[in-house]
């Protein structure tokens, strides 16, 4: 077992997946000096119930381990971070806060990958590129419908489930996939219901 400071957020990371942050309780900012002068990892799980700030948050038990690319300082105190999803953990036993949260953590195995996929990695790629497309009309936020992906199938097949335009439980589902195909068709399954709702969500002005 690992053990990892950790930092329950509102989104669900997933592994290859950017994090942008800017931190500013005093104990998040103890956390990143400490992380940042050591190997520069920390743990990301999703609130199931609370909020952010201020603790007393329930979380979900699957999470990813971050790596700080950039850290730099910004007014008022507050810290920019950029920061990237790899390896998925599954929290054993939450430890007391000191001052920041902290968790001895299980790696959870990485996903294996075979030939027989491909063509399963091909459609869920056309359904998610294609809710960006669709979708960019009335979100804003979205990752262009043309972004490039990893060439590795396994990385790639994560990065499409991030860049899905999903919410944070939808994401959190990804999260726990066993296999690339449940992934896969997880993400292609949940893109498509994103994508029929956006009727109910936008009507027609009967105007």
């Amino acid at each position: 077992m690992d053990l990892l400071p950790m930092f329950p957020l509102g989104a669900a990371l997933l592994p290859g997946s950017p994090l942008l942050l800017q931190v500013f309780e005093p104990r998040y900012l103890a956390m990143m000096r400490d992380v940042v002068g050591g190997d520069r990892q920390f743990g990301v799980v999703l609130i199931e119930r609370g909020v952010e700030v201020g603790g007393g948050d329930q979380r979900f038990s699957i999470g990813t381990v971050a790596t700080i690319d950039q850290l730099r300082p910004m007014p008022g105190g507050r810290m920019g971070l950029l920061a990237r999803g790899g390896d998925r953990f599954e929290v054993v036993q939450w430890l007391p806060d000191d001052p920041y949260p902290r968790a001895e953590v299980r790696l959870v195995p990485a996903l294996e990958w075979s030939s027989e996929q491909a063509s399963r990695l091909t459609e869920t790629e056309h359904v998610v590129r294609r809710a960006l497309a669709v979708m960019s009309e009335y979100h804003e936020h979205l990752w262009p419908s043309d972004v490039e992906l990893s060439d590795d199938p396994v990385s790639r097949s994560w990065q499409l489930a991030g860049i899905a335009p999903l919410g944070a439980l939808d994401h959190q589902t990804l999260l726990r996939s066993a296999t690339v195909d449940e992934l896969l068709e997880s993400t292609a399954r949940l893109t498509t219901e994103a994508l029929d709702l956006l009727p109910m969500q936008f009507p027609d002005d009967p105007a």
